[in-house]
């Protein structure tokens, strides 16, 4: 009898390690990968509800989207109009499963003037990501707020967020627009720069929906074939991103061990970054506002299309 059940007990513990899915996700170094860590590093000790995780951290979106179209990797964090994009681009083969990030741009300034938009008038601003959202975020916060750019104020576009801090470091009256974790750098490298205004909640104000940065997408063929690894991946998911609100200095460590920022930012930052997990309908109809917008300024922002239904999962 004990043979018998050794033997059964073997059986099952056999076709539970076969039923497990091994999943592998991308996802860049920054906030649309903040609220991975605590995933990433309980997949470390093994399976986590039935998954077997690998996942792969990148510098720029242009390294992860070959990753998605070859079929290299099942999920990716990305930003959220290139998700758009790449819908067009492989004729609905990717499906957005979640919003990973809201907005995480900020105004940033050499001393204490800006305390509102009105603030930037005859301003230069220092900025990088021109073509990408936050041009057009900025572009639409500075025009609804009736200031024009060339007129009433000023953008001088740089390469690399980088750039914008040694711009703002340089100049006295210097302001700039950057995303966390950047604008905490900026801050913790030289004592009179103050982040003066969040458009975040500008965005909110002006629009009545979020600004957003990040998604998390999944390609189409493996949703059809492991729905059951990914409502798992989506709990697991959940979990890691309460871990990151609710325990700062925890997820600054791993985002430090990780080597996404180093820890001592990331304390700071992580507040501001708006790791979240919105997915269903909620996810839909916040997406498919701001893409939009986003549209409505420059068609190519969004791949030349707003996506159709097929462009989001809502689990039905």
């Amino acid at each position: 009898m004990k043979k018998f059940i050794f033997n059964i007990t073997v059986l099952l513990l056999a076709l539970a390690s076969l039923s497990a899915a091994d999943v592998s996700v991308a996802a860049l170094r920054g906030p649309t990968a903040m609220g991975m860590v605590y995933l990433m590093n309980e997949s470390e000790n093994g399976e986590v509800n039935g998954n077997s995780y690998t996942f792969q951290l990148e510098g720029a979106a242009d390294a992860v989207v070959p990753l998605v179209v070859k079929g290299d990797v099942d999920i990716a964090a990305i930003p959220a109009n290139l998700a758009s994009v790449l819908y067009g681009r492989t004729n609905g083969k990717i499906e957005v499963v979640g919003i990973n990030t809201l907005g995480v741009l900020y105004i940033v300034e050499n001393g204490d003037t800006v305390h509102s938009v009105e603030d930037l008038r005859g301003r230069t601003i220092y900025s990088a990501g021109k073509g990408a959202t936050p041009e057009y975020a900025l572009q639409y916060v500075l025009a609804s707020n009736g200031l024009k750019v060339g007129k009433d104020v000023y953008i001088e576009w740089k390469s690399e967020h980088a750039e914008c801090v040694a711009a703002l470091k340089a100049d006295p009256e210097g302001v700039a627009m950057l995303p966390q974790p950047f604008a905490t750098t900026a801050v913790l490298s030289n004592p009179d720069i103050r982040i003066a205004l969040d458009l975040n909640d500008i965005w909110e104000e002006k629009v009545g929906s979020v600004l957003i940065t990040g998604v998390t997408i999944a390609r189409k063929d493996w949703i059809d074939d492991n729905p059951e690894a990914l409502a798992a991946f989506l709990e697991s998911y959940k979990e890691s991103v309460d871990y990151a609100n609710s325990d700062t200095a925890g997820a600054a460590a791993l985002i430090g061990k990780y080597g996404i920022v180093p820890e001592k930012v990331a304390k700071i930052a992580l507040p501001y970054c708006q790791v979240t997990l919105v997915t269903g309908e909620e996810m839909k109809t916040a997406l498919s506002n701001y893409l939009s917008i986003l549209y409505s300024q420059n068609p190519q922002s969004t791949g030349g299309q707003v996506p159709d239904d097929g462009f989001y999962y809502t689990g039905e």
